[in-house]
């Protein structure tokens, strides 16, 4: 991605996220869906996706530091690795979440009303995102992002 920097009085610091850190959060985030999948609208599959909900939502809506998996990554994995070789741009991987928000709203909210099917499908989509990123460090949302600020201009 992009590196980004922040001048204050004439001092260059970088700011932005180390990109292995939404990575990290999205291997996570492929087994708490895979689980909500498997699980269906069972008491463990409702209670897996609305815990994934939450953590779209803190990414989306405080910042990708409130995020419980990149909590864990900066405090647990970061620290044993080499600092990262740039620093990308969080507005994309913020984006990110709150696709996944949406679709974790979804499949949450169909969960609950029984319509287990349609619930399972926005869990999927929202699987199969989050496995390019853990798999193939490939953010879908990041792209869509990039994508309509692309469009904008």
């Amino acid at each position: 991605m992009t590196t980004a920097t922040s001048t204050t009085a004439s001092v260059t610091t970088p700011t932005g996220i180390d990109p292995r850190g939404p990575r990290f959060g999205a291997a996570i985030t492929v087994i708490a869906l895979a689980v909500a999948l498997l699980a269906g609208s069972s008491l463990l599959g409702t209670a897996v996706i609305a815990w994934q909900t939450v953590v779209f939502g803190l990414g989306a809506f405080v910042g990708l530091g409130a995020q419980p998996y990149g909590v864990l990554y900066r405090k647990v994995v970061r620290p044993r690795l080499g600092p990262p070789a740039e620093l990308e741009d969080p507005a994309p991987p913020r984006f990110a979440q709150l696709v996944g928000f949406l679709f974790a709203v979804v499949g949450l909210i169909s969960y609950l009303l029984g319509a287990t099917l349609v619930g399972q499908v926005a869990i999927g989509l929202a699987l199969a995102a989050a496995f390019l990123n853990a798999a193939f460090n490939f953010c879908l949302g990041c792209e869509i992002y990039l994508l309509a600020r692309r469009l904008r201009a």
